[in-house]
């Protein structure tokens, strides 16, 4: 198993951020129920503080992020676009961010299990900590709006 550091960590961390806020962007003009609407705005504004706070960690300790390049928001966008012509249920909608945010609890599950202890940096670790926490509330909400 390879041992990241902390700057994998949060580039991670980063990484996570970028795409749930895009994933979040491309669903909102596709999502009509109110209920829902508000529910992925409220995720949005707290995927934007922690992306914020890795910005911030970065920043401090001279780390450079980098966003999902192009392609990758491209296909992420064209993914949605085509599930949600096929379908645009509410449910559906919510399943689609379950398999979101389980891709991201994955990741942050991963990447901290492979965290160098010896070198680990505890606000990163924290940071990463409260993402995924964040992650595994939101993962709740969605699972409870399938029908």
């Amino acid at each position: 198993m390879e041992i990241k550091k902390s700057e994998e960590v949060l580039a991670e961390i980063h990484r996570n951020c970028q795409l749930a806020l895009q994933s979040i962007t491309d669903i909102l003009p596709e999502t009509e129920e109110t209920e829902l609407r508000e529910e992925l705005m409220r995720e949005h504004e707290e995927y934007e503080q922690f992306c914020g706070k890795a910005a911030t960690l970065a920043r401090d300790k001279g780390i450079e992020l980098k966003n999902p390049g192009p392609i990758k928001k491209a296909m992420m966008w064209s993914s949605i676009k085509m599930s949600t012509m096929k379908d645009d249920s509410s449910a559906h909608i919510a399943e689609m961010m379950v398999q979101g945010t389980v891709m991201g609890i994955t990741a942050l599950k991963s990447t901290l299990s492979e965290m160098s202890r010896d070198e680990a940096d505890e606000s990163i670790e924290a940071l990463a900590r409260d993402l995924l926490a964040a992650e595994e509330r939101f993962e709740k909400v969605w699972k409870s709006k399938i029908k």
